[in-house]
């Protein structure tokens, strides 16, 4: 298991570090562990999360914004 912090699991993903923040704290984002005040990635949590979002085709829903939504 390797882990890494909040910018090098950015970095990984190709995200900025402020959309992984988000995510993180309005839902939709990799799993991640908090340890007191460091917030930690496992980078094959990142690659299965990165995974799930693969596409064939631009007509498939990118996200699961629609989901959150229609929740509340």
């Amino acid at each position: 298991m390797t882990n890494i912090r909040t910018q090098e699991a950015a970095a990984h993903l190709g995200l900025s570090k402020s959309t992984l923040d988000k995510l993180r704290c309005f839902g939709g984002g990799p799993r991640f562990y908090k340890l007191g005040r460091a917030v930690i990635y496992d980078v094959a949590d990142l690659d299965a999360w990165k995974a799930e979002r693969a596409r064939t085709s631009t007509w498939q829903p990118a996200n699961d914004n629609g989901k959150l939504r229609g929740a509340a």
